[in-house]
């Protein structure tokens, strides 16, 4: 099932822009120099607010998933994944995924929807 559509606003748009161009854009802490998932505002580790847009690796393990099943609409596997570099992020799973998803080593790939932005979803790293 293709990824939903998303609108970028002005805490979001440098996100999306590293997605245009194929980048997986998280935060680090310019203080401790410790990762943040893109969402976070302060650092985990030292809470410090100042945090720059750093590119990953763009590659992770599933820790857990979830196969949403809606009335009328193809299924869709989402995830959490723990990137190489520590944070989670929650994510559309994609690919032909095998049925136990356990420790699944996964990589980034981008999807664009018609009208929206180019989002991050992961699929098996052993296909790309």
């Amino acid at each position: 099932m293709p990824v939903g559509i998303v609108q970028r606003d002005a805490a979001t748009a440098e996100f999306f822009d590293g997605a245009a161009r194929g980048d997986l854009l998280i935060r680090r802490c310019d203080g401790c120099g410790g990762w943040a998932a893109p969402q976070a505002r302060t650092c985990p580790h030292c809470a410090s607010p100042a945090l720059s847009w750093t590119p990953a690796a763009g590659t992770g393990t599933v820790v857990t998933w979830a196969v949403v099943h809606t009335k009328g609409l193809p299924t869709v596997t989402v995830g959490i994944v723990e990137l190489d570099e520590g944070p989670w992020m929650q994510l559309q799973l994609t690919g032909d995924l095998p049925e136990d998803l356990s420790d699944l080593r996964v990589r980034v790939a981008f999807e664009q929807p018609e009208g929206g932005e180019a989002v991050p979803v992961f699929t098996p790293a052993s296909t790309q």
